[in-house]
């Protein structure tokens, strides 16, 4: 009972609609998504991603050589932090913005 008092304190305070269900933060001086992230029974807040970078988005057809380096640079770099699952800020960046 008192998990679940705890994660709805959490999602109305980020004001997300549900768990793992990130949303823009345009108003938050540094990072640029919010999301509640849930594995079992824990709970976290999770703040991720540079406020007005230019990330490569999702792939697209046609898309730069230069914007395929770009997002595989980032992939590699945060390689093993991705990997740690859903109460990681990487796992989220490249989920969203990547």
């Amino acid at each position: 009972m008192a998990h679940a008092k705890r994660g709805k304190s959490l999602l109305k305070r980020a004001g997300v609609r549900g768990y793992n269900k990130p949303k823009r933060t345009p108003r938050h001086p540094k990072k640029s998504h919010i999301v509640v992230a849930r594995t079992g029974h824990k709970v976290k807040t999770i703040r991720f991603g540079q406020q007005g970078a230019k990330t490569a988005g999702k792939p697209k057809k046609g898309e730069s050589e230069r914007m395929k380096k770009k997002r595989a640079s980032f992939k590699a770099r945060h390689r093993k932090n991705i990997a740690r699952g859903k109460m990681s800020a990487a796992y989220w960046a490249n989920k969203v913005k990547w």
